[in-house]
């Protein structure tokens, strides 16, 4: 529920085992699975998603599973069930969503006596440039072993902050595309350690740096033909009505949104003017301080008209973001909502009165204020499920207690002498 691996390992022999009856666990000590008293659960390999090669520096394998409960239902706590509903529903409705992401992380320095990170990072590069340095070589370890993987890396490189990247993952279906995404940080954390290095895809772990985001491109097809249903040719901006209602959507829905696509304390430090992240609710063609975009195509090309969604940040779950990021979209194409005029001008220079002025709204200051948008949005309840939606705002009420109780160094620094 919380976005991170779980894993059981079986020796090869078993596997048919597994395929046939599925393989039996403990769930009642699964953040978010069941209680106590109905814990006993079975995972069902997922075949589309297996893949052979290295594992744990040995030979061996690697599949994703399905959870199931003891009467073969799907379990209403997988959030990779939560995403496939999605999907069935946006098929019901003729469309196929597909998702592009272009992830950030970090790679730092460990000291080796302690195992912790070091200050400082190990370059001083910054945008699209090239050193010649532990990080590059790093990197491109990376995307050869996801090449071996089956994850297709468009483009690499390095980002605006020293010691960031990027890597730009191909258009996938979203199931897939989610699947490909958690094996991804897997592997990137892995390689990275082995060259001595500490990969985190933490939203915001330096002060006065940039932030890592996970923008992320979306494109609805006609279900079963190539034809983006996104596209109209005649519009200034090549959008089709689909595509406005869309977009709308994810405009009404975003402050509830943004609890599943940043759903860390960490993830509200990047939602700062200055640093290419968003901070109002709000859409634009050429504006990188929006909160949705439409990149501009090239002229005709209907394949590439796409909506991006910069709000998300690659802590996040990737199958309840993109599950609730397509609730959202198909709810403003169910209630057919008007989109509102773009804003091209530098959202970061707005005062609230200049943002009243064109009737825009705020992002989230805070988990806390997400989490209150995510309690009373119908849609995302809809898009989660009833158990899971209550089971995560519960843990992430928690970690948000948690933090402000914290007395932090910030806090020390200004007050412990002064007062």
């Amino acid at each position: 529920m919380l976005g991170t691996v779980k894993s059981i390992t079986i020796p090869v022999h078993r596997l048919p085992h597994a395929v046939r009856n599925g393989e039996w666990f403990d769930g009642s000590s699964v953040e978010g699975f069941a209680r106590v008293f109905e814990s006993d659960m079975f995972l069902r390999p997922d075949l589309d998603t297996l893949t052979i090669g290295e594992a744990e520096g040995a030979p061996g394998a690697q599949v994703i599973c399905d959870l199931m409960t003891p009467e073969g239902e799907r379990f209403a706590g997988d959030p990779r069930g939560v995403l496939a509903r999605a999907l069935a529903e946006a098929a019901a409705l003729g469309f196929d969503y597909s998702v592009a992401m272009e992830l950030e992380f970090f790679l730092l320095n460990t000291d080796p006596a302690t195992g912790g990170v070091r200050a400082g990072r190990h370059d001083r590069a910054s945008y699209f440039d090239h050193p010649v340095d532990v990080g590059s070589d790093v990197r491109q370890e990376i995307v050869g072993a996801l090449d071996r993987l089956g994850i297709t890396v468009e483009a690499s490189h390095h980002e605006v902050a020293a010691g960031q990247y990027e890597l730009d993952l191909a258009l996938g279906n979203a199931l897939k595309s989610a699947d490909q995404l958690v094996t991804l940080k897997h592997a990137v954390k892995a390689v990275a350690q082995r060259r001595g290095l500490l990969a985190t895809f933490m939203p915001k772990p330096i002060f006065g740096a940039a932030g890592s985001g996970m923008h992320t491109h979306q494109v609805l097809t006609e279900a079963g033909k190539e034809s983006n249903a996104f596209y109209d040719r005649a519009d200034q901006y090549q959008l089709s009505t689909v595509a406005k209602h869309f977009i709308a959507g994810q405009l009404a829905h975003a402050r509830a949104l943004c609890a599943l696509v940043a759903p860390l304390v960490n993830s509200y430090k990047r939602f700062v003017p200055g640093f290419e992240a968003p901070v109002a609710i709000s859409w634009a063609q050429m504006n990188r301080s929006a909160l949705i975009r439409v990149p501009r195509a090239g002229s005709g090309d209907r394949a590439s008209v796409r909506i991006e969604f910069r709000a998300p940040d690659p802590s996040c779950n990737p199958y309840l973001a993109f599950a609730a990021m397509l609730h959202a979209g198909l709810s403003g194409i169910r209630q057919k909502l008007p989109l509102p005029p773009p804003v091209e001008e530098n959202l970061y220079a707005f005062d609230p009165e200049r943002l009243a002025r064109h009737q825009l709204g705020h992002l989230p200051a805070s988990l806390a204020e997400a989490l209150r948008d995510l309690r009373q949005d119908e849609v995302m309840r809809d898009a989660l499920g009833v158990h899971l939606l209550e089971r995560f705002i519960e843990a992430k009420e928690m970690e948000w207690q948690s933090y402000e109780k914290q007395v932090t160094p910030w806090e020390l620094d200004a007050y412990l002498e002064a007062y």
